[in-house]
């Protein structure tokens, strides 16, 4: 399409928070002077990713944002209009707390840390087959539409494996949502290997995986719709709040070490150390919500419930117009993210 600016997007993996990226993504896909060329997401990321890409092959923008709703509808979200002031009536913060302080979730909580997965024996289900198992893989996988990739962690390994073409499907997709804590590990062939390999999450090694979208083929500019908070001002000091920020730093070290990564390799391109078309330019930007994020836990992001996830595209919605409005002239210019002060 002339005129537009072509992007990739990295999605992060984060459970229900993932209703977050819902909202970014449906406030993109309204604009037309976006054009999706690459996407690459984890957990969450990668059922976002799905949906997206098969919705865009099938019939567009309208197509994707109604295969995103039919997604989030799945998980839990009401998506009637008439009930928006029920659903907005109760702060997130609070509803994460009362989760929290639940004694279902706290049962569940202490069960889970304390009882492998594998002890249900025979009436284990991973409650995402239900889902995944009703994409269309065909537009999932297919040529038309964005690049597709989403990543797991290989359990024997401890590497990063990426999906693309026709390697996705429902066990890939489980693969990369796999917290090894409440589901059993996904296992599936490996032609390299030749043999069943395990996965587990892939936010553990890449959440997501920036370098799929290093492509040539694709543009510099790679758009991170970020959903684990990067920065926290209070120091956890209950059992479950240090759990929490353990896990948010676990995920997010692997983005960091890449965006590291990208940031040496443009200084040197800026010095002129390393020659022009060595290495790819890239323009790094970021769509997201610390301040929200901030207020939830680990608890809305296992337990998905129709008021946090409104809220959460509510707020996606608002991240992506900021970002269109401020930063739309930066697509194919510069970053608008500066990395040497993040990493400072």
């Amino acid at each position: 399409m002339a005129g537009t600016k072509r992007i990739n997007l990295a999605l992060q993996g984060g459970g229900a928070h993932g209703a977050f990226t819902w909202g970014v993504l449906d406030r993109l896909l309204e604009s037309d002077e976006i054009e999706i060329a690459g996407i690459s997401g984890t957990s969450a990321g990668a059922l976002n990713g799905a949906a997206l890409k098969a919705g865009l092959a099938r019939g567009g923008p309208e197509a994707a944002r109604e295969n995103l709703e039919w997604l989030w509808e799945q998980v839990g979200a009401i998506t009637d209009p008439r009930m928006t002031p029920w659903l907005e009536a109760v702060a997130p913060s609070a509803m994460s707390g009362a989760i929290e302080a639940s004694l279902p979730f706290a049962l569940g909580d202490t069960v889970s840390r304390m009882v492998s997965p594998y002890a249900a024996g025979p009436f284990y289900t991973n409650p995402l087959r239900r889902i995944v198992e009703r994409f269309h893989y065909d537009e999932v996988c297919g040529e038309p539409g964005p690049a597709f990739h989403i990543c797991a962690t290989n359990v024997r390994t401890g590497k990063i494996r990426v999906f693309t073409g026709d390697d996705i499907g429902p066990e890939a997709i489980m693969a990369s949502a796999c917290l090894p804590t409440l589901f059993k590990a996904v296992e599936i062939p490996d032609a390299a290997t030749g043999r069943l390999e395990a996965y587990w999450d892939g936010g553990y090694t890449g959440n997501p995986a920036l370098y799929p979208l290093f492509a040539s083929e694709l543009p510099g500019d790679v758009v991170v719709v970020n959903i684990n908070p990067l920065y926290r001002e209070e120091v956890p000091v209950t059992a479950r709040a240090i759990q929490n920020r353990i896990n948010e730093i676990s995920f997010n070290a692997s983005l960091l070490r890449e965006m590291r990564a990208i940031d040496f390799v443009q200084r040197l391109l800026e010095e002129g150390t390393l020659a022009e078309g060595r290495m790819k330019r890239l323009r790094l930007h970021m769509i997201a919500d610390d301040a929200l994020m901030r207020q939830l836990s680990v608890a809305t992001k296992l337990v998905a419930t129709p008021q946090v996830l409104h809220q959460l595209r509510q707020a996606g919605r608002i991240a992506a117009e900021a970002f269109l409005e401020a930063h739309l002239g930066d697509i194919g210019t510069r970053s608008s993210i500066d990395l040497r002060e993040m990493f400072a």
